[in-house]
Formats: structure tokens, sequence, C-alpha cells
């Protein structure tokens, strides 16, 4: 094995790479085995503080998931056997996906599960490597038929733990699965295989992507691990003697949703399901919250009175849908800090003015990791900012403030910057594209990203925001001088009302692009052609603050 290593990650695989050393003369099963991941099975030892639906909690999602596990053999002739779980981050996934592995587990309708986390120290629930012979150990232990008929697979091919997925899907999973399925007189194989954060799953470098060599090729990119994964899960599942059901949970991101899109494969896939928008989780908070509350009261001997009216009812709003938030609240307010509950809940409700302790670490955290999947993390930050600032009035619809903000028209920069952030940023449909605006899933983004000390090498100053949005202000008016340029009507309507209802003198100051005489004018008079929508007296006051704040910095 090769001992150039381009990070510490890569050391972590040389440990994980050390199974191939195993004793040949191990039987296959013990072979198997040393291959896994068993920190990504729903009840190993590394998953024992995992997040689990409260009591009554969920209820509705884990009985839907667990109705078209057990009830799938009634859909169709044909049914579809893979379901995707999404949401935005901090929903609840994972928390919905243990709760229902135990539930499935408990009533023998269990096949096999797989956890990836990206935070992990276990290499193998970062990556793919152990993704199938996670999957194939676990099948092992249903029966001892199937169990007798991977441990010769593994025999016959002792060289199937190089192989790739699909050939490992093969000779580990399915091709047992054919000498046994039909065979036994027992009730059968059946139930699901449970996926769950597939999203955080990390490529494998397969090469040295450093500038060593003379023809370095590009790191591969998670998507095309994920879309791997994906693959071979969807063939398995369309194999005849494969008899479970398979249901994969993940944020919105980009990749998932081109594999699950009803359009590219309308009768391939049940319909998804989305927490976000499937179920209204403010009441199963509000149940949450309540809970938590009465335990805080018992141990710290608070009065009935606390928390005072109302809060609950504030934090079910800060929440937003995202069970997270209110998890990571109640983390806060019973971690032992010097302080009371009653002091740390204050603080938490005052979030946004100078709170020296940081009560949503776990949260930042989160925020922290799905804005670095960004291609560039501080331009898509520069963008969330922007989009927030200038979606002002009717005209800002997605359409148009992609028109203002990015650089080329003929790009893509939104899907480039945004395709990842989905679980954070609400990007309409191109159907809606013209007539919805950009919408964020939780407001505590902002405060996370206003703040240095928690956002850290991700804080973009607002003198930085402006700046970026009076550029691009600038490139507009330069191309609408163009005479073979027609923008559309609300656009111009939106470039009109820009500096009334936004801050570009803060930007002026600190952007090194100035206003030309021919753009000023062309402004001027578009802004005269629209004084219909506001009055000629404001107007006025908007051209003479621009052109004040161009003359102050001259």
């Amino acid at each position: 094995m090769a001992s150039n290593f381009n990070n510490a990650q890569d050391f972590q695989i040389e440990n994980f790479y050390q199974f191939v050393n195993v004793d040949p003369a191990a039987d296959p099963l013990s072979r198997l085995q040393a291959q896994i991941a068993a920190g990504a099975i729903h009840d190993s030892r590394e998953r024992c503080d995992a997040p689990k639906c409260h009591p009554e909690t969920r209820v509705a999602v884990q009985d839907d998931l667990y109705s078209w596990i057990v009830d799938r053999g009634g859909e169709s002739e044909c049914p579809r056997n893979v379901k995707w779980v999404t949401g935005p981050a901090g929903t609840g996934k994972t928390a919905v996906m243990g709760s229902l592995a135990d539930r499935c587990a408990e009533n023998g309708v269990l096949g096999a599960t797989f956890f990836f986390a990206s935070w992990s120290a276990s290499i193998g629930r970062r990556r793919k490597t152990a993704f199938v012979t996670t999957i194939a150990h676990q099948l092992a232990q249903h029966e001892g038929d199937l169990q007798t008929a991977i441990s010769t697979a593994v025999e016959k091919n002792p060289g199937v733990f190089e192989k790739n997925l699909h050939v490992q899907m093969e000779i580990l999973v399915l091709a047992p699965l054919r000498e046994v399925v039909g065979q036994s007189d027992g009730p059968g194989l059946r139930g699901a295989i449970i996926i769950d954060g597939m999203d955080e799953c990390e490529a494998e470098q397969y090469h040295d992507t450093t500038s060593r060599g003379t023809q370095s090729k590009p790191a591969r990119q998670n998507a095309e691990d994920q879309l791997e994964i994906l693959q071979v899960l969807h063939a398995a599942s369309l194999d005849p003697s494969f008899p479970f059901c398979i249901l994969i949970a993940s944020r919105p991101e980009r990749v998932f949703r081109e594999f699950f899109d009803p359009k590219n494969n309308p009768t391939l896939f049940v319909h998804k399901l989305d927490l976000n928008e499937d179920y209204n989780a403010n009441a199963d908070i509000t149940l949450f919250l309540e809970a938590q509350f009465n335990i805080l009261r018992r141990r710290y001997n608070l009065p009935p009175s606390w928390p005072p009216p109302k809060t609950i009812s504030t934090l079910v709003e800060n929440a937003s849908g995202q069970f997270i938030y209110a998890a990571t609240v109640i983390r806060f307010l019973d971690a032992g800090h010097r302080e009371s509950p009653k002091a740390l809940l204050e603080a938490i409700l005052k979030m946004g003015s100078n709170v020296k302790s940081n009560p949503l670490k776990q949260l930042d955290i989160l925020y922290s990791h799905i804005l670095e999947s960004s291609p560039d993390p501080l331009l898509s930050v520069r963008w969330i900012l922007a989009v927030q600032w200038t979606t002002i009035g009717k005209e800002a619809s997605a359409s148009n403030v992609t028109m203002l903000l990015q650089t080329d028209s003929e790009s893509d920069e939104v899907e480039h910057l945004l395709g990842n952030l989905h679980s954070l940023i609400r990007i309409p449909s191109p159907s809606d594209w013209a007539t919805t605006q950009y919408d964020f899933y939780h407001k505590s983004l902002f405060d996370f990203l206003d703040d240095p000390d928690r956002c850290g090498k991700l804080y973009v100053e607002s003198s930085q925001i402006w700046a970026f949005i009076w550029d691009r202000f600038i490139q507009a008016c330069a191309t609408g001088c163009n005479p073979q340029v027609a923008y559309p009507e609300n656009f111009l309507k939106l470039l009109t009302s820009l500096p009334r209802h936004t801050n570009l003198p803060a930007g002026i100051a600190h952007s090194k692009v100035i206003l030309t005489p021919a753009s000023a004018h062309w402004w001027v008079t578009l802004a005269i052609a629209h004084q219909h929508d506001k009055s000629l007296w404001e107007m006025l006051k908007d051209v003479h603050r621009l052109v004040r704040a161009v003359l102050d910095l001259l």
C-alpha cells in the first residue's frame, strides 16, 4: 500500500484497509465481519446516543412508513420497492429512521440498516467501502440457509472485498438470495433495508489528486459515490429474488432530487416523503418541549410557572418545523452550566443580542457542515445574504433576483452555489421561477451567519454584502445600456426600487466599481419611466442620495 497520504483522513483509510490482512485461514463469515462498518448498524455501540423520536411524537410519519414496509404486497403486481424520505436539515430524519429501525427489528421485519455519518471517527461510516459488506453481514443473521449461501460466496470469491459495489452486491447479496428465496418452509424473508444520511457519504479517492504528477486527475466528488450507491440499491430492488423494500433518508441535495425525480423515473419509485412538507411538526415539537420542560422543572426545582407564558409557542415558531432547534435548546438548558436554566432560557429567547456563550453549538456545526458542502462556501454565503436583502417587494421573484446576482446570464450559478443547500433555502421549481420568491427554512440561519463567533470562517461583513449587491447592480445597469438587451418589465421595476429599499450606498464605499455616466443616465431614465410606482419626489430623493454617495466617494 502506498505510504504517501494527502491528509489525516487517508491515514484512517490505511488503518481501515488493514482488514485485507485478515488471516486467510479464518472462516468466510469471520472474514466478512472484518469488512463491515459495525458502527453503521442501527443498534451499534457507536449509536448508543443517536437521536430517537420522543415518545408520542412523529407517530404519523412512523406509522405511514411502517405500513408501507409491511403492506407493500397489496400495492400492485409489481410493487415499487424504493422510497425516499427527505427534508431540510434538522427535521428529524435520523431520529425517525432510528426509531423505525427499532420498531421493525422488534416485529421481525428489519432486513438491514446503514447509518452514514460524516462526523464519525469510523471511516466505514463516512465512505461507501463497507456498505455492501455491512448489509450482507446483517442479512446473514436472518436464517441458516442464507448464512450458508453468503459464506459460500465469500469462500468462492476471496477477492470480492476489492471489487466495486455492483459486483459485491451481486456476489454477496443477490446470488445468495436467489439460492434460498422460495426454498424455505417458513414465512420467508421480508421487511426493510433502511439507509440513513446517505448525503453524508464522502467520496473515495482512488488516485493522487495533488499536483506532484504531470497529469493530476480531479478529486472524485461525494455525489459520484452517492449516485453509485443509489444505482446499486435500485438494481437490487429490481431483482425478482430481492424480497426487501428499501428506505433511503437524506437531505434534498441535487443527486437525490435528480435520481428520484418522477419525470426521469415515473414508475420506478413510490412518492417521496418530505418531513417538512407532508407533516406538520409543530404539534410534535410542542409535545416534546412540554415534556422536556417538565423534566427540567423537577430536576432543578423550578416553580410551576416556569417557563414563562408563550415561551413554548415562541420556541416552536423559532424552530420552523425543525426538531434540531428544539432538541438543541433543551440540551443547552440541561448542560449543567453555572447559570440556571432560567437565565439560559432568557439568553436563548434573546438570541441576536450579545450573548457571550453559544447556546446552539450543535446547530452551528450542522449549518457549517451544510454550507461547506458548496463548491465555494463564502460565495454561497454572499448569495444567501444578498438574496435575503434584495428580496423586497413583489418584483423580487427568484428569477429576477437571480438575474441581478449572477455574473453570467448563460451560467447556472444558482445550481452551482446553492444546489447542495436545498436543506437551508427553498428554491422554487422552474414553473414557479418567475412568480415565486426564494425562501429560507429556518430563520436561525441568519443569526448564525450574522455572528462571527458562531460561523467563524464563513462570516462575511455586511459591507461586503452591500458591495457585492452594488457590483451586481452596476453590472445590470451597464448591460441595460445595450439597446439589444431587453430586460423583463418586472426586473426593471426591481432595479428601480433597489436604491429605495436597500442600503446600496453602503456598498459603494467598499466597491471598486464606479457607476459610469452612461449607466447612471440609463438608470435615471428608467426611474423616471417608472415614477408612477411612487411619488416623483421620493424618486428624486433616491437619485439624489445615490449621486451624493458617489460624489462623497470621489
